[in-house]
């Protein structure tokens, strides 16, 4: 990347950093700050790199950020889409794809997210692929954030890869099987009549899920919006949760969040997750 590049990138993210105050990202302010805005050491943790990477990028000097690191410095940083891509230019990165890993989230949805501190949470699209996790997502459904391509959408793999079903227990797993296809539907009626990634998506499926097709076939349409789950997790055993969703306006990204079914005691094992934090477990989604 050209040095004028380099600078400028550098500027960019000190200009960005300095405009947001710690409560709008979920962090405590403390009593003396002597930078306006987040810190340096803030961004990084946000957005998941070590302080002296995210020091040589201010300083307008380090390697080119990788499209990953462009996309949680984005999110880390609240930036709009216009914002955003400007970031990836001026990194020499081509602008990622919507409905991808790397997609832009509405800065206000992230807003939420950042408030949902006692409570795992996380932001999906409506074909099912994980944008980002709150901590306690992590813990308790697995870290979302290594699949690319075709495998990012849950619903894909889901079809596709046995082991993504062992989140559910094997008795759940038709009802869950009908509930993705009638959301999918309910989804990709509401994309424009030519977008190739819900269609791409389901001719997928088509090829490579005999059940799916099945399913398909019959027409059914209903978008996930609340939903009482049982899900396996390693540590805790069976947990019982509501789903809750919060859609965005188009309807193409959704904020899930989970709390304890009542009458369970699925509260006691919530509590938990504080204390397993992000340890690395078997991988879950949505």
């Amino acid at each position: 990347m050209a040095s004028m590049k380099h600078a400028e990138l550098g500027a960019f993210l000190r200009s960005r950093r300095e405009r947001i105050q710690p409560a709008q990202v979920g962090l405590t302010p403390g009593p003396r700050r002597r930078v306006p805005g987040l810190r340096r050491d803030e961004v990084a943790h946000l957005a998941g790199a070590s302080v002296d990477y995210y020091n040589e990028l201010e300083r307008g000097a380090g390697s080119q950020p990788s499209e990953q690191m462009l996309a949680a410095l984005a999110r880390a940083l609240r930036l709009t889409v216009d914002e955003r891509d400007h970031l990836y230019l001026l990194a020499d990165r081509p602008l990622p794809r919507d409905g991808g890993p790397a997609s832009h989230v509405h800065p206000g949805m992230l807003d939420l997210l950042s408030r949902l501190t006692s409570t795992p949470a996380q932001v999906i699209t409506d074909l099912h692929v994980t944008l980002v996790q709150n901590p306690l997502a992590v813990a308790f459904l697995g870290d979302q954030s290594g699949h690319r391509g075709k495998e990012a959408s849950f619903v894909y793999r889901w079809f596709t890869d046995p082991t993504a079903r062992e989140i559910y227990p094997v008795q759940d797993h038709p009802t869950h099987s009908r509930s993705f296809v009638a959301d999918l539907r309910a989804a990709t009626a509401r994309r424009h009549s030519k977008d190739t990634e819900a269609s791409t998506l389901i001719a997928d499926l088509l090829d490579n899920s005999a059940e799916f097709a099945g399913l398909w076939s019959e027409h059914e349409v209903a978008f996930r919006r609340d939903e009482r789950k049982r899900i396996n997790h390693d540590a805790l055993g069976l947990v019982e949760v509501n789903c809750l969703s919060l859609f965005s306006e188009d309807g193409r990204q959704r904020l899930l969040w989970f709390t304890p079914a009542l009458g369970t005691d699925s509260s006691d094992k919530l509590d938990l997750l504080t204390v397993i934090g992000t340890q690395h477990f078997a991988d879950h989604s949505d």
